[in-house]
């Protein structure tokens, strides 16, 4: 056992048996409970078997913080970083990285040889695995967790989910023995309040001791935005005065909108937080922090982080987010507003948690809170070794009831779901060393396929009720032993009896107005008709109550029969959707030449060392020679192009780009089309990025003009500037290493992440 300077909890002490036994494990415990230590029992092992571990993280800014704190523990020479852009010590025994950086490397592309890139590697660390559920990113933990060597012990920490034995019963078989580590209880235990804005001096529990919801806690008011009625009162001021007098801060105060994060650090402006101690121990922190990041002097929040509070969300200065975390991590600032983005496990843990709303916005609409997002946010509440107990409060608002707030706070844990999706790349790299049938077997060990029984669970259901529902109908019996087909003759005798009965009519009028009335016309009629009927008494149904129904049930029978036949071929369709995706990419790849014989050709190979949104759509790009004769800067300004999703606002710069991009560009779009006929083929849709919106400012940027000259010329916050940037020099860095592509190429793409990484873009966050 090794040794803490704490006495383990009993899950804690179970994990680290677990790894000393030689076994994988997947441990499944709340926010807060104390996983990160499991994870360092392995690193100590590693150190004294002298092997290697890695311990891989779904954010760059949390890799950077594991760095810290384990070159802090462990010695600066023991431990290493393997970002997208950064790469420090490589070679050491605890090497943190990003998740989608250890995929990379199981590719044995762009990092070296597989060999090379895990020897002595013992163990891995898989960090907040339920990034599983992610609907972009997911993908990356299957994929990594499928093809890593089963010599390698995976220690794969999650917060709770509802099927952690799943996961467990998935890894044991795609990986190798593993044992499921499960724990709900908090060391800090949460208490959950409510507060109401009509009662702006008190918090209320939100819950009896029985569980069920406190009867004092009314719904919120409506507010009637027509009428002159004005809401005096500031709520979100109220909330955070009633907090401080109960001795409740610090607080992250979790909102959905940056906008609103920055416009409640202003309602508080005039709240005093802090003592005037403390104020002068952030005043030294934040001068020693400018002597580094000069840039930040002028910035206009940094008159907040005085009175005790702050903002923090993707829209800032990657500097200015880490001189917000030190500060709340040192006790200085009482209160955050933050994005649920900060819940994703960076290190600031608060005594409080507000959530403002138990719904948010997103790109396909309003919707509520899934139960694990709430447990993420809630989860920050609650010092080890400094709160007995974490408080969570939910504002009230008039879009919510406060029965829907206890009852997502009552909820279970959701499950994890399978993002696992096969990508041009992924089909390359396991075509390069593998044949089609060993593809297969690869592709069908995702947990999406492991799976796709509790997937298939509701057509599955459907399709039962279906057979249950033809089976009841057609047991039902006739009087006279008729079967279905005898009803349907009967129905057809019937109609074509109505039809003769009418024209035998019809006729015999004509023949009384002529005088004809025995004509041999008539006669066929008649007898034909008579015959018709004859052959329908035989069938009896003229004299069964039951008739109708039996006809009813007929349709019935004939709508479940259809619809059967349809969830059938949606189950079968389902059961292989990954292998049939995987075989679409594949049709494409050898449809335009990366493919062929089974193997990827040059162009394939080239096309599965890019990392990118549509490797194909890359790679075409670079084989057509677009790239070949742009300067740095118009390089820049291209791939910042292809990484930058369609924006919502339609505003543009007012700065042109240049005259080469702009063709480059439009050569570009030629692409798009010809692989948007090709993907809408096969069913396919994978996204295409080209939107120009910050190729002038990188232009600019990379051909030195100042930054807040840059920053002034778009609407967008300097955070989301910073982060194309960078999402532009992960693009161009790949450029450099990629085979057989003009040297050109690889010089400017140099030449350009150069231009690009200087203040404040450099941070590395």
């Amino acid at each position: 056992m090794y040794k803490f300077d704490f006495e383990l909890d009993d899950f804690q002490k179970e994990a680290v048996d677990y790894i000393n036994n030689g076994k994988s494990i997947v441990v499944c415990a709340p926010t807060g409970a104390g996983k990160t230590c499991i994870a360092e029992s392995a690193i100590q092992k590693a150190l004294e078997e002298d092997t290697r571990l890695f311990y891989t993280t779904p954010l760059k800014a949390l890799s950077n913080q594991k760095f810290y704190d384990f070159g802090k523990k462990y010695g600066t020479g023991n431990v290493g970083l393997l970002t997208g852009d950064t790469s420090i010590n490589r070679e050491a025994p605890i090497v943190v990285m990003t998740t989608e950086v250890f995929r990379n490397m199981l590719y044995n592309t762009n990092f070296g040889s597989l060999k090379d890139n895990l020897r002595d590697v013992k163990y891995v660390v898989l960090d907040e695995v339920h990034y599983m559920n992610d609907e972009q990113r997911g993908t990356v933990w299957e994929e990594s967790i499928i093809y890593c060597p089963n010599n390698i012990q995976i220690i794969a920490l999650s917060a709770t989910v509802a099927n952690s034995k799943q996961l467990c019963d998935w890894i044991n078989t795609v990986h190798s023995k593993t044992e499921l580590v499960y724990t709900d209880f908090r060391p800090v235990p949460l208490r959950h309040f409510y507060f109401d804005s009509s009662k702006p001096f008190e918090i209320l529990p939100l819950l009896t001791p029985e569980g069920r919801l406190n009867k004092r806690i009314k719904p919120e008011k409506k507010l009637n935005f027509h009428s002159r009625q004005v809401k005096k009162r500031n709520s979100v001021k109220d909330l955070i005065n009633v907090l401080h007098k109960k001795e409740m801060l610090p607080a992250i105060f979790f909102t959905f909108s940056r906008k609103k994060c920055d416009e409640n650090m202003e309602k508080c402006s005039d709240i005093n937080l802090i003592t005037p101690q403390e104020c002068d121990e952030i005043k030294k922190e934040v001068k020693e922090f400018l002597k580094e990041h000069a840039y930040l002097e002028n910035n206009k929040n940094l008159e907040y982080l005085y009175n005790g509070v702050a903002s923090h969300h993707a829209g800032l200065l990657p500097a200015w987010k880490l001189l917000v975390e030190r500060l709340f991590q040192k006790g200085l600032i009482k209160v955050v507003f933050a994005t649920e983005t900060l819940a994703a496990g960076i290190n600031m843990p608060a005594r409080t948690t507000v959530i403002s709303a138990i719904s948010k916005r997103t790109d396909s609409g309003h919707r509520m809170l899934s139960a694990n997002e709430f447990l993420q946010m809630s989860g920050r509440a609650g010092r080890r070794g400094m709160d007995k107990i974490g408080y969570v409060v939910v504002m009230g608002t008039q879009f919510q009831s406060p029965e829907e707030v206890a009852d997502l706070v009552r909820s279970d844990a959701n499950p994890l779901e399978s993002q696992f999706s096969p990508s041009y790349s992924m089909v390359l790299n396991l075509m390069q060393n593998l044949e089609l049938e060993q593809a297969k077997e690869l592709i069908l060990k995702s947990f999406g396929y492991f799976s796709s029984n509790d997937r298939l669970k509701p057509i599955i259901s459907q399709q039962i009720k279906c057979e249950q529902t033809l089976t009841k109908l057609k047991s039902e019996k006739c009087p006279f032993n008729l079967t279905s087909q005898d009803l349907i003759e009967f129905n057809k005798l019937k109609e074509k009896y109505i039809v003769y009965r009418k024209l035998t009519k019809t006729l015999l009028k004509q023949a009384k107005q002529k005088g004809q009335k025995d004509s041999p016309e008539v006669i066929e009629y008649t007898n034909k008709t008579r015959e018709i009927r004859e052959a329908m008494i035989k069938y009896n149904c003229e004299i069964c109550r039951g008739y109708k129904k039996h006809m009813k049930n007929l349709e019935i029978i004939e709508r479940y029969e259809k619809k059967y036949k349809e969830t059938c071929r949606n189950i079968e369709k389902q059961k292989d959707i990954y292998w049939n995706k995987f075989l679409a990419h594949k049709d494409i790849l050898e449809k335009i030449g990366y493919i062929e014989n089974g193997s990827p050709t040059d162009k394939g190979i080239l096309c599965s060392m890019i990392r990118a949104e549509n490797e194909l759509f890359l790679s075409e790009i670079i084989l057509n020679g677009i790239l070949d004769e742009l300067e740095p800067y118009e390089l820049a300004s291209v791939i910042c192009a292809l990484v930058t999703e369609d924006l919502r606002s339609d505003v543009y710069p007012n700065q042109p780009i240049s005259k080469n991009t702009r063709k480059a560009l439009n050569r570009i779009k030629e692409i798009r089309k010809k692989i948007a006929i090709l993907q809408r083929d096969y069913d396919i849709n994978t996204e295409m990025y080209i939107n120009s919106y910050y190729s002038p400012l990188i232009e600019q940027w990379v051909m030195d003009t100042p930054w807040e000259d840059i920053a002034k010329q778009v609407d967008s916050s300097e955070g989301d500037i910073v982060r194309i940037f960078k999402r532009t020099v992960d693009v161009l860095r790949q450029l450099t290493i990629l085979p057989n592509i003009n040297e050109k190429i690889k010089q400017n793409a140099k030449t350009a992440i150069v231009a690009i990484l200087k203040e404040p873009v450099d941070t590395d966050y």
